[in-house]
């Protein structure tokens, strides 16, 4: 009987020398998908340098998050938002180790995965084949294995770690700030936490083919407002406090980080001398921030230019 389905295949249940022996059309164990001959193969390659961008994306949503609620809400004065920066970047790291260590093969920081073939992989609930209109066989796996449920492991992690570790600190560093305040960045994480797990749930594959696109877009969104925000119009403005070096050096590794995923370095020679770019942005906002100052045009205008 034929094996229908796009995501139906026959599992592996015996195997002696070359006689292998596969059981009816179902659902692939977790750790194998379909072959183009609808058998059931385990998932042995190693992840692309897209996949662990990706994974990567997804890693520092957290910790990003991490940084701008602890930093809205440790105010201007507190000392202790370093402690809680450098904190959160150890939660992450740590649940990030733990979560390649404990997954296959276990104990070693790398994983095997399948490749990602199509946006259809991401969503396989989506394809159970109804051979008579009435049965449903489900066929419902991880073909994207273990890109998927990787995520919600290492969130899972993330929460864990916070936990255990952010309390303590906060509860002794975080003298200047109030008691209904200090654990603020704590209860803005049990939010976003599961706001990205449905995000993870729902659009997984949206966000898998997507996400160079929304780096650039919201690093080059966020650089300009923070520059606006902070009245930075020449060069001397940005140099004279270290945390604005600091935002705009990250905000130029997240356009590198972009701008390898987009081209995901298929051609080195040609795709490395796009990373010129990175600094573009913020040098065409200081060349043209004197041309848009709102004074600047409200004289010019009552002045009749």
């Amino acid at each position: 009987m034929a094996c229908l389905g796009l995501y139906c295949g026959k599992t592996l249940l015996f195997k002696n020398g070359s006689t292998e022996i596969y059981g009816e059309c179902g659902v692939c164990p977790r750790g194998q998908r379909t072959n183009a001959q609808k058998y059931c193969q385990p998932c042995t390659e190693s992840p692309e340098l897209y996949d662990w961008l990706y994974l990567g994306f997804m890693a520092m949503l957290p910790l990003v998050l991490h940084w701008f609620f602890i930093e809205w809400y440790s105010g201007k004065k507190s000392s202790s938002a370093l402690f809680q920066h450098i904190t959160a970047l150890f939660e992450c790291t740590m649940a990030a180790i733990i979560t390649l260590l404990v997954s296959d093969p276990v104990g070693v920081l790398y994983i095997h995965s399948c490749r990602v073939l199509m946006l259809s992989d991401w969503y396989t609930m989506l394809y159970n084949p109804s051979p008579d209109y009435v049965t449903t066989v489900h066929c419902t796996h991880e073909a994207v294995y273990p890109l998927y449920t990787i995520v919600f492991i290492y969130y899972a992690f993330c929460l864990v770690l916070m936990m255990l570790l952010r309390p303590l600190l906060v509860k002794k560093i975080a003298c200047g700030l109030g008691k209904s305040d200090r654990f603020k960045s704590i209860y803005a994480a049990l939010y976003f936490f599961p706001i990205l797990t449905v995000l993870q749930a729902v659009g997984g594959g949206l966000l898998y083919y997507a996400f160079p696109y929304i780096i650039l877009v919201l690093s080059l969104v966020t650089l300009a407002v923070y520059m606006s925000a902070s009245e930075i119009e020449n060069c001397y403005d940005l140099l004279v406090r270290k945390k604005r070096l600091i935002v705009l050096f990250s905000h130029w590794l997240l356009h590198a980080y972009g701008i390898i995923s987009i081209s995901r370095v298929d051609k080195l020679e040609q795709d490395l001398p796009l990373l010129a770019l990175v600094p573009t942005p913020a040098l065409f906002y200081l060349f043209t921030a004197k041309f848009t100052e709102p004074s600047r045009i409200l004289s010019e205008g009552a002045n009749g230019h």
